[in-house]
């Protein structure tokens, strides 16, 4: 079964061609490749950080926390929060500057709840 897209149509299964979906494989990898092509080993490490902590706080995440966890100054955290912002895809900041969601968790109320393993629970972005 390696290597193999099945496709369900009504009661059966059916192989999908690879010929089809090899071509739509490698076309998204190239447009996530062209979309996260600006970001640096800090911006995944902002990234990643929130992503994982937001849940955790469960209320809007101030830069200066990101940046006394992950040994950066302060200002650096700001510009690449500023930097992910602007791209439209990663984060969105609330007008004190604080993270109010990460892809794909939010601190703000959605229809979308999620509770994890670990107790935490926050909504999806």
């Amino acid at each position: 079964m390696r290597n193999k897209l099945m496709a369900g149509v009504w009661r059966y299964l059916i192989g999908v061609p690879a010929i089809l979906w090899e071509k739509q494989i490698e076309k998204s990898l190239h447009k996530v490749k062209r979309s996260t092509g600006f970001m640096t080993a800090e911006h995944r490490s902002v990234h990643h950080y929130v992503v994982r902590e937001l849940p955790r706080l469960g209320r809007p995440m101030p830069p200066d926390l990101v940046a006394r966890e992950l040994a950066l100054t302060p200002t650096r955290v700001t510009e690449i929060l500023e930097d992910l912002e602007k791209h439209l895809t990663f984060v969105y900041r609330d007008e004190e500057g604080r993270v109010i969601w990460a892809y794909p968790v939010t601190v703000e109320k959605t229809p979308h709840a999620i509770a994890f393993d670990s107790g935490e629970q926050s909504y999806a972005a």
